[in-house]
């Protein structure tokens, strides 16, 4: 059986590393598949503005590139990684959306209302937020995850999504979405991950509460949980041996790209899931289903 991009490229993918958080996609090789040439838009976001935190690489990217097919004009968040953010903007606007980048850390709560604030300068309005910015630090002896490290890790992957989304919801109106980004990692477990899989838990249960709260203003709040993905994320926090066998036990025996996710991003932002709060898509290559 011929093998298909996604198989083909998971075959290309070597042991690697990158010594920052959360990692720079234009240091990874091969490059991530951020745009499915085969998808193609078809006006479910236009006039619609979208908030990515994340947005520069990844799944963010990912999202961004969908969305900007779909009509939208998209505002990304990222930490400091000026130069995947940059392309990320000009993929954008090479489909048509207009975007802005915004560095700032998420997890201080005047930075996240800093960027809303710039988005509505800009803009004049927010339409879809997607939570999706997040960090990780394997630690195999739960003895060693030091106070600092929980910390860093709540106020990246959970602190930061009360902060934004608070700061977003006086914008939001009916109709108007909110996306978080969860894990396979909330739903299996996953012992050498064990503060950044508790913040996937509690975005889970984030989205289910949120999404009750919200319902009577008709925003809807929905999530999805990505498996083993090839974002900057993986060699930035992976050792080689690690880096080119994740996802090889998934039932589909590889890992997935970023535009794979982005599909179901679209979904939860546009009408088509209308009928849906607090529900959460899994992305993960049959993980969940075997755990």
């Amino acid at each position: 059986m011929t093998k298909d991009k996604y198989e083909k490229i998971h075959d290309e993918i070597k042991g690697q590393t990158q010594d920052q958080q959360p990692g720079l996609e234009s240091e990874m090789h091969p490059q991530p598949i951020y745009d499915d040439k085969n998808y193609r838009g078809s006006g479910k976001l236009t006039g619609k503005v979208a908030l990515i935190t994340g947005g520069d690489s990844g799944i963010g990217r990912a999202v961004a590139v969908a969305y900007a097919k779909e009509g939208a004009h998209i505002a990304i968040a990222y930490l400091n990684e000026h130069e995947d953010a940059e392309k990320t903007v000009k993929l954008v606007e090479g489909y048509g959306g207009k975007a802005i980048k915004i560095a700032a850390d998420l997890s201080d709560d005047e930075n996240c209302q800093d960027v809303v604030d710039q988005v509505i300068t800009e803009f004049g309005q927010l339409n879809v937020l997607v939570n999706n910015a997040g960090k990780q630090f394997p630690t195999k002896d739960f003895l060693k995850i030091t106070p600092d490290q929980l910390q860093d890790t709540f106020s990246t992957n959970i602190f930061s999504m009360f902060y934004l989304t608070q700061a977003a919801l006086p914008h939001l109106s009916k109709g108007d979405a909110i996306i978080n980004t969860s894990s396979v990692t909330a739903y299996k477990g996953s012992p050498h991950l064990i503060d950044y899989s508790a913040t996937k838990g509690a975005i889970t249960t984030f989205t289910r509460s949120l999404a009750l709260n919200l319902i009577d203003k008709g925003i809807r709040v929905n999530a999805v949980a990505p498996g083993p993905i090839w974002t900057p994320l993986i060699p930035a926090t992976f050792e080689k041996e690690q880096v080119a066998k994740a996802g090889d036990d998934t039932p589909m025996a590889r890992r997935g790209q970023p535009a794979e996710n982005a599909p179901a991003y679209v979904f939860l932002a546009s009408t088509d899931s209308s009928y849906m709060i607090g529900q959460t898509i899994h992305v993960d290559g049959g993980d969940f289903v075997t755990s």
